[in-house]
């Protein structure tokens, strides 16, 4: 079980590495990107499904209550977290629809569109990331595995190359860290987190 243990513990380190690897440069681009639309009195909605569900509420409790340092509140809200808009939206539509709708009706051009999907294939977060486009919002994918259809149709694709659902995830969780992290520090100008 030890042995076990390690080597998942190695896993995750050695997926985190990979992932700075090739996505540094990304990963300063999507700050940027929401730094930017903060600035301008934008929003981040931010969604997915299951675990990806419970990281956007995650996420934006982050931004809106704070993250490392004391600061004002940033907006940003998770459309994963009213259930009677959700069943509602997938009792009288359809599931594929619970994000796309939900950006309809509060999404504005300059917000941001950030979808988290292990798979990068969620029908759901696929179809609100390109309502989200069409209206003019920026668009982020939090994707594994390829990055399925969502990392070639976003403005910014963030992708774990990997098909373990769990390393995926825990990569996932480092990255929304950082960035909060970062947009702190660039919004606010104070040293990072030591």
């Amino acid at each position: 079980m030890e042995d076990h243990i390690i080597k998942i513990f190695k896993e995750s380190s050695q997926l985190k590495e990979i992932f700075l690897n090739e996505n540094l440069g990304r990963m300063v681009n999507v700050v940027e990107a929401l730094t930017g639309a903060l600035k301008a009195g934008n929003k981040i909605l931010i969604f997915g499904n299951g675990a990806s569900a419970a990281y956007a509420q995650h996420l934006a409790a982050a931004f809106i209550n704070r993250f490392v340092i004391e600061r004002p509140p940033l907006p940003a809200i998770a459309l994963s977290g009213d259930t009677s808009v959700i069943t509602g939206i997938g009792n009288d539509y359809d599931f594929s629809q619970i994000f796309s709708k939900q950006i309809r009706a509060i999404g504005q051009v300059g917000d941001v569109a950030w979808g988290i999907s292990t798979s990068g294939k969620s029908a759901n977060v696929l179809k609100g990331l390109e309502v989200a486009g069409k209206m003019g919002l920026i668009t982020v994918g939090l994707t594994g595995w390829d990055g399925g259809d969502i990392a070639g149709m976003v403005d910014y694709s963030l992708n774990v190359s990997s098909n373990s659902a769990p390393r995926v995830q825990e990569v996932h969780i480092a990255i929304g860290h950082v960035i909060c992290e970062m947009i702190d520090f660039k919004l606010f100008q104070r040293p990072e987190h030591k």
